[in-house]
C-alpha cells in the first residue's frame, strides 16, 4: 500500500495537469484540502470500511466541517461557493483515498442536491440546501426504475395530486444515500400525466417512503445504496421541483453535470492503481533486481500514465467549459467514457504487475479492481456515453 501523500510524493496523485491549467489559489486550496483529508482521514480507515461494508458517518461529518459537502453552491446556502473544476479536484482526491466515499459525497453533490439548487424556487432552496451542503443531511437522486434502467423516459413511476399533496406509487433502484440515517431526501421523476415527467422532492419521513435493503454488491462497499418503494407516499403539493412537465429536461441536465465528477472518481481509481503499481514494482525484485527495471512493466506505466494525464485533460476541460457557461454535455460524456474505461484497464494492470498479491485482499488494489468496473455503467453506461457523442457527431 502506497504511504501518506506528502509534498514530496509522486507529482501526479495531486494532478501534474494542475500546473498547466494554472489552477487559482482557492482551486489549489481545495485540491489541497481535500488532498490531505484524503491521505490522513480516509486512507488510514479506507480498507476496514470496505471489509465491514459501513458507511462512513464520521468522515461525512468531517467533510462537512470543513465545507467539502457543499464545494459547488453559495456560500448563501453554506457550500464553499466554488467552481466545477474545483469540485472535480475535490473528488478526484477523495477518489483516490476510497471510491466509497467519494461516490457518496459525489452523488449526493451531483445528483441530489443539484435539482434543488439549479430548479428549485426560493423557499424549497432555503430549506434544503444548508442542511444538505453542510453535510447533516444527505440527498439522494431517484431516475432509474426496476423496468427502465437507461431508458430514463420510461418511467413508470407516478404522482397524482389529491387534497393538496401528491400521492406517489412507484419503485427506484441503485439509489445512493438513501437508507443511511443522516438520508434527508430523494429527488425522483414521476409521471404526473400521461404525457407528463416532473420532479418532486420526497422527505425520508414521508409516509409511504421505504427502503428495500442493502445491494449485495462487488465494490464500493461502503457506500450506501438501496431500492426504493413508494406505496401512496404523500408529499405536499409545494415539494413540486421546477416547472410540472420539465422533469425528464431538467434530470438529463442534472446528469450531463453529474458525468464530470463520475469522470473525476475514475481518475481518483487510475492514479491510485498507477501508483500502487509503480512503488510495488519497485519494491519487489525478481531475478535479482526490482520489476520495475524489466521493460514490459515500465511499457505498462508508461502507457498508463500517459493516458491518465490524457483522461484528466478532458475531465477539466468538461469542467472548465461548465465554469464558462458553454456547452459542455459533449465533453462530459466523452470524460466519462474516457475515464470509466481506463480505471478499469489501470486497476488491471495493477493487478496483474502484482501478481498474485494483487488478488490478495491485504493490497489496496483488489479493492479498487473491485471498485473500478461500476464507473462503466453508473450514472450511463458506455453505450449511452456513445449514444450522446453519436448524436453531436450527427448519426
Amino acid at each position: 500500500m502506497a504511504g501518506p501523500i506528502t509534498p514530496d510524493s509522486h507529482a501526479t496523485r495531486r494532478g501534474a495537469a494542475g500546473a498547466v491549467l494554472d489552477l487559482d489559489d482557492r482551486q489549489l486550496r481545495l485540491r489541497d484540502m481535500a488532498h490531505e483529508f484524503a491521505a490522513g482521514e480516509v486512507e488510514p480507515v479506507a480498507a476496514a470500511l470496505d471489509r465491514e461494508k459501513r458507511f462512513p458517518y464520521e468522515l461525512v461529518a468531517k467533510l462537512g466541517d470543513v465545507g467539502l459537502m457543499g464545494v459547488p453552491y453559495p456560500r448563501v446556502y453554506g457550500g464553499a461557493g466554488a467552481d466545477a473544476l474545483s469540485y472535480a479536484l475535490v473528488i478526484e482526491q477523495l477518489g483516490w483515498a476510497d471510491q466509497s466515499l467519494a461516490l457518496s459525497v459525489a452523488a449526493h453533490t451531483s445528483l441530489g442536491t443539484y435539482p434543488i439548487y439549479a430548479f428549485g424556487n426560493e423557499e424549497q432552496k432555503e430549506r434544503w440546501l444548508p442542511e444538505l451542503c453542510s453535510g447533516r443531511g444527505l440527498a439522494s437522486f431517484g431516475l432509474t426504475e426496476p423496468h427502465a434502467g437507461s431508458d430514463a423516459g420510461n418511467t413508470r413511476t407516478r404522482a397524482r395530486l389529491e387534497d393538496g399533496h401528491w400521492v406517489i406509487d412507484g419503485a427506484k433502484q441503485f439509489i445512493g444515500n438513501s437508507g443511511t440515517d443522516t438520508s434527508a431526501c430523494v429527488t425522483i421523476t414521476a409521471r404526473t400525466g400521461e404525457e407528463e415527467i416532473s420532479n418532486l422532492i420526497v422527505e425520508r419521513s414521508a409516509t409511504g417512503y421505504e427502503v428495500g435493503p442493502a445491494y449485495r454488491k462487488i465494490g464500493w462497499n461502503a457506500a450506501d445504496v438501496h431500492p426504493l418503494s413508494f406505496n401512496a407516499c404523500r408529499v405536499p403539493e409545494r415539494n413540486l421541483l421546477g416547472e410540472r412537465g420539465n422533469g425528464f429536461r431538467q434530470f438529463l441536465a442534472t446528469l450531463d453535470g453529474g458525468r464530470i465528477s463520475i469522470a473525476a472518481l475514475a481518475l481518483g481509481c487510475a492514479q491510485r492503481c498507477i501508483d500502487e503499481a509503480l512503488g510495488y514494482a519497485k519494491r519487489r525484485t525478481a531475478f535479482g533486481r526490482p520489476i520495475s527495471q524489466f521493460q514490459a512493466i515500465q511499457v505498462k506505466l508508461a502507457d498508463l500514465t500517459a493516458e491518465v494525464e490524457a483522461a484528466r485533460l478532458l475531465t477539466y476541460k468538461a469542467a472548465l467549459l461548465r465554469d464558462a457557461g458553454r456547452p459542455f454535455n459533449l465533453t462530459a460524456a466523452q470524460a466519462k467514457l474516457k475515464t470509466g474505461r481506463l480505471a478499469v484497464r489501470a486497476a488491471d494492470e495493477a493487478v496483474q504487475i502484482h501478481g498474485g498479491n494483487g488478488y490478495i485482499e491485504d493490497y489496496a488494489v483488489a479493492r479498487f479492481y473491485r471498485d473500478a468496473k461500476v464507473l462503466t455503467i453508473g450514472e450511463g453506461t458506455d453505450e449511452v456515453q456513445e449514444m450522446i457523442i453519436a448524436r453531436h457527431l450527427g448519426l
